[in-house]
């Protein structure tokens, strides 16, 4: 199980980036699921979309992000958002 950590704020310009780097892991360690530790990110649409991109490129690999240190309220973010789903075992 591979691991990487988000810190923010994010941008949008820095989505990109990290996908990248995210994917080059995956495609070098390989592994059903992915732990990506987000403690201390905030909570707004930027850094839901950046994982919503992660989650997508780690679907392309065969693996899952699984979401680590997430604070209560960007979880009720995603669910508000309605993407609950995307990140569920």
């Amino acid at each position: 199980m591979g691991a990487f950590a988000i810190r923010g704020p994010l941008s949008p310009a820095d989505v990109p980036g990290l996908c990248d780097r995210v994917c080059e892991m995956l495609a070098n360690e390989g592994g059903e699921v992915v732990m990506c530790d987000v403690e201390g990110v905030g909570p707004d649409a930027v850094t839901v979309d950046a994982l919503c991109r992660l989650q997508v490129a780690a679907r392309r690999h065969a693996c899952q992000v699984r979401l680590r240190g997430a604070s209560d309220e960007l979880l009720e973010l995603i669910a508000f958002m309605g993407l609950t789903d995307v990140f569920a075992d």
